[in-house]
């Protein structure tokens, strides 16, 4: 599967929220696409890239309940009408489609009765309508608050988190995740090149063997529960 970020912010070399993301980005099968560095923006080249990859990712700061216009120039620009839908082909149809939102603001105050007294998804509503009239399948909202305030080890299951979300298939199930730092932990592992890793390569396989054995249990409760109907 290949991700394409999408992302929008005027000043990013001076946010820490997006330069920490950048970072956490850096994985294989996935395109970091800044629409503010484009001097000019091809539209060919710009669809073309949506069409390359399986899960497009709007990243972005929110700015008066909304994205930065640099990510609205870019939709009027590239998201045509012939492209979205209308012309027979479903170009973006069946890839996935997710939003990564940063905020100042706490995010419990983003509800009804709170100091925003709106919800997160109402706010992204309109992007959601887009990818839905693209028969896009939506993600979760990704909603980062008050990135500033986070502890290192916030920092860290963060960044786990951003990468599950870039990577990882969907839906979320404890499957999928087990599947993922599987799968995550085996591709880093190959890279320490010649370096040995005796306690890495030990984990590694106690955590394969864990899953195998939970599944195995599954299966057995399975078993047991269709006996029990019968």
């Amino acid at each position: 599967m290949k991700t394409l970020v999408i992302v929008s912010h005027p000043e990013i070399n001076n946010s820490q929220t997006q330069q920490f993301l950048m970072q956490g980005a850096k994985l294989q099968d996935v395109t970091w696409h800044h629409v503010e560095e484009l001097a000019k923006i091809d539209v060919n080249e710009e669809q073309a890239l949506l069409r390359d990859n399986d899960r497009i990712i709007f990243q972005f700061p929110l700015y008066w309940y909304a994205a930065p216009e640099g990510l609205k120039h870019w939709e009027d620009q590239v998201l045509t009408r012939n492209f979205v839908y209308g012309d027979g082909d479903d170009n973006l149809g069946e890839k996935e489609f997710g939003i990564v939102v940063s905020t100042g603001m706490p995010l419990k105050e983003f509800r009804r009765g709170g100091s925003e007294n709106i919800t997160i998804d109402e706010i992204m509503a309109p992007y959601r309508a887009i990818a839905n009239r693209a028969k896009m399948q939506i993600l979760p909202t990704f909603t980062i608050s008050q990135f500033g305030y986070f502890s290192d080890q916030e920092q860290m299951q963060l960044l786990i988190d951003y990468q599950r979300y870039l990577t990882q298939e969907y839906p979320d199930t404890l499957s999928s995740r087990q599947k993922w730092f599987e799968r995550e932990f085996t591709d880093r592992f190959k890279n320490f090149n010649d370096t040995s890793c005796e306690d890495c390569e030990t984990i590694l396989n106690t955590f394969i063997q864990r899953r195998e054995d939970l599944e195995q249990l599954k299966s057995t409760i399975g078993l047991i529960k269709q006996g029990e109907d019968e």
